[in-house]
């Protein structure tokens, strides 16, 4: 049975990525972007944010690039669109008050909804945020690593690449 995975967090990160919430295969396994049809592990090498391809049993090793996961839900699901109101309610304030104690200097969220539900905004950008939930945390709104999104992965990849400027360029 599928349950909930644990987060990888450390004060200070360079980046928090925040998904919706766990896939099925991370439930089982323990391991962030797990599926192997999420294309995560992938673009986060090709957009030059890893010097290598991880996998995701490997998740926890990048604590030591700066780099933390966690979820607005914490339930697994087979598709986002299986998540409550109620479940997003309560992620949200579990997620900001995450934000707020670990100051992460960048949340990069892995897809536009994931943003959304958390900031209570009607519509964002791609990219680094004007204006953030928590100040003087950034907030960045990458497309979702889903292989159910529809984007080309090329597109993916050169928004996460913004990613890895922004990174370099604040270091």
């Amino acid at each position: 049975m599928p349950t909930a995975i644990p987060d990888h967090l450390a004060p200070d990160l360079d980046i928090l990525f925040v998904g919706f919430n766990p896939s099925l295969k991370s439930g089982e396994t323990g391991h962030h972007y797990a599926n192997p049809h999420n294309r995560f592990w992938k673009i986060l090498h090709l957009s030059g944010l890893t010097p290598r391809l991880y996998r995701a049993e490997e998740d926890r090793e990048l604590l030591k690039l700066g780099y933390g996961f966690t979820n607005i839900v914490e339930r697994p699901t087979q598709r986002a669109d299986q998540i409550t109101k109620e479940e997003y309610r309560v992620g949200r304030l579990r997620l900001m008050q995450k934000i707020a104690d670990l100051r992460p200097r960048v949340v990069c969220f892995v897809g536009k909804g994931v943003y959304l539900q958390y900031s209570g905004k009607k519509s964002a950008a791609w990219g680094l945020q004007e204006s953030s939930v928590i100040p003087g945390v950034q907030e960045f709104v990458a497309p979702s690593s889903s292989g159910l999104v529809r984007m080309k992965l090329d597109e993916i990849v050169a928004i996460y690449a913004e990613l890895a400027r922004l990174i370099k360029l604040s270091q």
